[in-house]
C-alpha cells in the first residue's frame, strides 16, 4: 500500500518503507519505477525477517557504519540491506529473481556494483 506524507522526510530523501506501506514524499513519486522497486526490495526484506529484527539489525548496522565511517550518510549508503535495493532498484524483475535473505553478501566480502567506500 502506497501512502503520501511530505512532512516525514528529512532533506533529498522521497520514499520509505515501513511495513507494510510505503511511504513517498509527493503523489508524482508514485509513477517512479525504480524507487517503487527499491522500497518494494525493503519490504520483502523485512518480511523475511519477520519485520521487527529488520529494524533492530537495520539500526544496529547502521550505528555500527557510523562508527566505521563517522559520516552518517556514508553509514547509510553501506548498510547492506540499502546496498541490495540501491543495487538491483533498476532491475524491476529482480524480486521474482532473489534468493531469500540475499542481503547478507552485502554486509562483507563480496563487493556488489554499488559498493560506497
Amino acid at each position: 500500500m502506497i501512502v503520501v506524507f511530505k512532512h516525514l522526510f528529512y532533506k533529498n530523501y522521497v520514499g520509505l518503507s515501513l511495513w507494510p506501506f510505503i511511504i513517498l514524499k509527493n503523489s508524482s513519486l508514485k509513477k517512479d519505477a525504480t524507487l517503487l522497486n527499491h522500497e518494494r526490495i525493503h519490504l520483502r526484506q523485512q518480511q523475511e525477517l519477520l519485520i521487527v529484527p529488520f529494524y533492530f539489525l537495520y539500526l544496529l548496522e547502521g550505528l555500527i557504519r557510523f562508527l566505521i565511517y563517522f559520516d552518517a550518510y556514508k553509514a547509510y549508503q553501506n548498510i547492506s540491506f540499502e546496498r541490495e535495493a540501491y543495487d538491483n532498484e533498476s532491475n524491476l524483475y529482480y524480486l521474482q529473481e532473489r534468493r531469500p535473505y540475499s542481503f547478507i553478501k552485502y554486509l562483507w566480502g563480496e563487493k556488489p556494483s554499488t559498493c560506497r567506500e
